[in-house]
Formats: structure tokens, C-alpha cells, sequence
């Protein structure tokens, strides 16, 4: 199976995930020109579009898509007036490309929010993005705590598949917070460099993250220390809380 990031509209990547039979399937489409022209270079049929959640930067593109290929969608509930034509939510599975799917359910930036996990790809939308995750435009910190919580369960060798390339402005605000921390620090200037050469940060692995991302660190002593907001063991979403609200206004 092969992997492609298409960036779209200002900060997005519509993922492609492809097989040897030239098959893929789409996920988050927020706009079609780029994905049909991916399709047409090398050549790719699609047989499937998977959607994470309603936001229009990630399904703006699917009427428009399905003009030329008319695939199953699938999406979680909140997506069924926008085109999704199968309902999916955890519990469900899907086969596709011969790859099975798990549905996770990830509320926190919408409620309705999914993920798609099929080893080692998780596409999780707008939930963790590298070095940080999404904004609670829906739910609640607990809510969105309890997702990231899900999917640090994954394997270390999880590709985080994720909807934006915000990496940079990420680390810049983790870095902020700890600047003692060479991991991170390390990190960023090389994320830097990547940048400067219009190369993609993603997908990045869960074992990195859980060094880099601020948000899987939440019982990190130094972290609650610098946010001033303690924890005791299992209610580590209020330092979420404290720490998403700091990213806000960062």
C-alpha cells in the first residue's frame, strides 16, 4: 500500500492511500481539483471516501468528486447532509483495498468526530495533529482528553495521518512552554528546515509525538508545573484543559 499527502486549500492534506492494483480511496476530500489531478497523473481509481467530520475544509469536495466518481462515502452522522452515503460509528468496520478499518469515535473538535484506523495508518482528521490537536469548536476538554487518551492505546508504529500541517506552529508554542526540552527543540529546527524545502510533516509516528506533543503529556511534572495546574492520577484532562486554553491564545 502506498501513501500520498495532497495539500489543499491553505493548510490541509487530503490523504490517499493507494494498492498495487492502482486502487485508493480518498480521505477528507475538502476539495476535488487536487485529488482528481493526482488521480489522472498516476493514474488511480478511487472505490472509497472516508470523512472524519463535518467541517467543510474536509468535505467541500465531495459533491464535485463524486460528478466524476460516483464511491461510497463514508462518515460519521454529523456528515450524512454532506454527502456521506454510509453512516459509520465505533464499533464498525469496514474493508476496503482489502484493509480493514476500525471506526473510533474521537469527540473534542466536533462531537460527531471519527477516526479511520487500519494498522499502521490512523486517520484521525482534526483530533491530534504533530505536536498538538485540534480546537474543542464542540466538545469539551474531558471529551477531547478521553480521544487522545484512545489513541495513545495505539502501537508505537502508528502513522498519524492528520488533516493540517500545522506542526511548526506547534512546536513553536511546545517549545515556548519548555524550553528545555532538546527533544522538542531538536525537532523543531529540523521541521524547520523541512519547511523551508516545501516538504510535508506528516504523517509522523505515535511514538514521536508521544515525546513532542505537549497534548500526550499531560501527567508530565514539569509541564503541570509550568501551567500551574496539578492532577492526580486519571483526571489529567484538567491540565488538558489549562494547556488547550493557553494554546488558544498563544
Amino acid at each position: 500500500m502506498n501513501l500520498i499527502s495532497i495539500p489543499a486549500l491553505a493548510d490541509n492534506y487530503i490523504w490517499l492511500l493507494y494498492n498495487d492494483k492502482r486502487q485508493c480511496l480518498v480521505v477528507d476530500p475538502g476539495e476535488a481539483a487536487p485529488v482528481l489531478k493526482v488521480l489522472s497523473d498516476r493514474h488511480l481509481t478511487p472505490v472509497a471516501i472516508f470523512l472524519t467530520h463535518h467541517h467543510y475544509d474536509h468535505v467541500g469536495g465531495v459533491a464535485e468528486f463524486q460528478r466524476y466518481f460516483p464511491v461510497p462515502v463514508y462518515g460519521p452522522e454529523e456528515t450524512c447532509d454532506k454527502s456521506a452515503t454510509q453512516i459509520v460509528s465505533e464499533g464498525d468496520s469496514l474493508i476496503v483495498l482489502d484493509q480493514t478499518f476500525r471506526i473510533l469515535a474521537f469527540p473534542g473538535h466536533t462531537l460527531g468526530h471519527i477516526g479511520f484506523y487500519g494498522a499502521p495508518w490512523l486517520f484521525c482528521g482534526d483530533t491530534v495533529f504533530s505536536a498538538g490537536c485540534g480546537r474543542l469548536f464542540e466538545g469539551t476538554p474531558k471529551q477531547m482528553y478521553t480521544s487522545l487518551q484512545k489513541i495513545n492505546q495505539f502501537p508505537s508504529e502508528t502513522l498519524i495521518c492528520a488533516a493540517h500541517e500545522y506542526t511548526l506552529s506547534n512546536l513553536q508554542f511546545a517549545s515556548f512552554l519548555l524550553p528545555r526540552d532538546k527533544i522538542i527543540a531538536g525537532y523543531q529546527s529540523k521541521i524547520k528546515q523541512l519547511r523551508l524545502r516545501n516538504q510535508p510533516s506528516l504523517p509522523t509516528t505515535l511514538h514521536l509525538e508521544r515525546l513532542i506533543n505537549l497534548f500526550l503529556r499531560c501527567h508530565d511534572i514539569d509541564l503541570q508545573k509550568k501551567l500551574n495546574t496539578y492532577s492526580s492520577p486519571g483526571e489529567e484532562w484538567n491540565v488538558f484543559a489549562a494547556l488547550r486554553e493557553k494554546k488558544d491564545k498563544f
